[in-house]
């Protein structure tokens, strides 16, 4: 079944590098970045493993754990982990998070990386570069897939799960393009006027458009604690 924003995402168990995990028990309360590779010793795929794990505070503040799947055996997993930290030498301590080996593709189906009838084929499994933000009740909240030749932008990955966290925080608002924290968030138009002033008291800006139509309205005041 093709797995969309919203769906459950199922549980399953998996060999990684840190031992065998359940993901369901792995996760926890936790967010997860899942993020899936075709192959080990892949340049790309090398300069992003490295970079998410120097990036594993920003992660951890954020209550996000990291979990990387490829389509090797176990055994390459951890000789690609040494050549990552060779390469990689801002990474610091030992490497912070699994990689799930899966080198029969059984996993990347079940997870919608690739279809079943494809998933022998060599150059079909090379499209197996998916990346999914889960949120601590397994619920898919955002899906990307990659080109080989385009790595990952980290910085992005943060942003996101910044605007994710706190619209559920605040579920009458939406981040805008190139929304970053502290700037202008957007109120829904659902929100009435009142609704949106007792939320933001003497912080709603309201845009005039030549539509007449009073639908845009921002906020910098989000992080004042609501009347409601």
């Amino acid at each position: 079944m093709p797995l969309r924003l919203g769906d459950l995402v199922p549980n399953f168990n998996a060999d990684t590098t840190q031992g065998r995990i359940n993901f369901y028990t792995w996760q926890g309360d936790k967010w997860v970045v899942l993020f899936s590779h075709p192959a080990d010793f892949t340049p790309v795929c090398t300069t992003e493993l490295g970079r998410l794990a120097v990036h594993q505070p920003f992660f951890t503040e954020r209550n996000v754990k990291l979990l990387a799947h490829s389509c090797d055996k176990l055994q390459d997993h951890v000789d690609w982990v040494n050549d990552i930290k060779s390469y990689c030498l801002d990474i610091p301590g030992a490497f912070p998070y699994p990689i799930i080996s899966d080198p029969t593709r059984d996993l990347a189906v079940k997870l919608d990386m690739i279809d079943e009838h494809n998933k022998n084929s060599e150059t079909h499994g090379k499209t197996v570069r998916a990346l999914y933000i889960i949120d601590p009740s397994h619920r898919l909240r955002l899906s990307m897939q990659y080109p080989a030749s385009t790595g990952r932008n980290v910085d992005e990955l943060l942003r996101v799960l910044d605007s994710l966290q706190l619209v559920d925080r605040i579920p009458q608002i939406a981040t805008p393009a190139n929304w970053t924290p502290g700037e202008k968030v957007m109120i829904l138009p659902e929100v009435s006027d009142r609704e949106a002033e007792n939320l933001f008291p003497g912080g709603v800006d309201k845009v005039s458009m030549p539509s007449g139509i009073t639908y845009v309205r921002t906020t910098t005041r989000y992080n004042i604690k609501s009347k409601l």
